[in-house]
């Protein structure tokens, strides 16, 4: 039944414009703090971009965006990520359909090859991708997708943390955050990182593992600005120890 019910068409478009206006309503009714306090002068020079994110995290993404811009974002093509879509072509941002996974079998049977070369030719066309950085069921672990991304196109990643001080945290895989209205938020943005074209696999787990360090310093981050724990800023854009090297 349940099923039945969230596959039905008008179901899916009145959940996700209802979860489209629900955010914009968190959104509206949230005082935000970004970090670094110049993160859209330092963008500018760098777009199109690769925005990536831990699963369960982004749901706020689309309002810390500048109006020019454009952007679409990587939704898996599971019949409940729809209501995602809906949601996000709601709120202005473009999808591309697809998902990473643990193994080459589950990678092609969700649509990760074909996804992989439309984000390719998105930022190609000078629009910025988001993607989460995590691959779906192993939270918090950085995958080599959004690498191979950045690899092939040329173009930069940027780990993005967003926290809200008044949640719901879901029983998921993911632990997702559900915003709550009236709450301090926190945006915090890492330092680009570019990955050579000519990379090799220790380059690529190399840079896998610089973006996982850079995400997890701005998660921290943005918790501790809306009150929730305590983690120093990061230093240029890069987390701690970095500046030294």
């Amino acid at each position: 039944m349940w099923r039945r019910i969230r596959t039905n068409r008008g179901v899916q478009v009145a959940l996700g414009t209802t979860f489209a206006y629900y955010f914009k309503a968190v959104a509206h009714t949230t005082r935000f703090v970004v970090e670094p306090a110049d993160i859209y002068a330092r963008i500018e020079e760098n777009l199109p971009l690769i925005m990536t994110f831990w699963h369960g995290q982004h749901f706020l993404t689309p309002f810390v965006m500048k109006p020019h811009h454009k952007a679409k974002v990587l939704i898996s093509r599971h019949a409940d990520a729809e209501i995602n879509a809906i949601a996000a072509e709601k709120l202005g941002v473009g999808t591309i359909r697809g998902s990473g996974a643990t193994s080459p079998r589950d990678f092609h049977r969700k649509g990760g090859v074909s996804a992989t070369y439309a984000l390719i030719d998105t930022l190609a066309e000078g629009i910025n991708v988001a993607m989460t950085a995590d691959v779906p069921k192993i939270a918090r672990h950085v995958g080599k997708g959004v690498v191979v991304v950045a690899r092939h196109s040329g173009r930069p990643i940027v780990p993005i943390a967003m926290a809200t001080s008044n949640r719901i945290t879901l029983k998921s895989w993911d632990k997702a955050s559900l915003n709550l209205p009236f709450s301090r938020g926190a945006a915090v943005a890492a330092a680009p990182i570019w990955v050579p074209r000519d990379a090799d696999d220790a380059a690529i787990e190399a840079a896998r593992l610089l973006v996982q360090r850079r995400l997890e310093a701005a998660t921290a981050r943005a918790e501790a600005l809306v009150g929730r724990g305590s983690a120093p800023a990061l230093i240029d854009g890069r987390a701690p120890g970095e500046a030294a090297r």
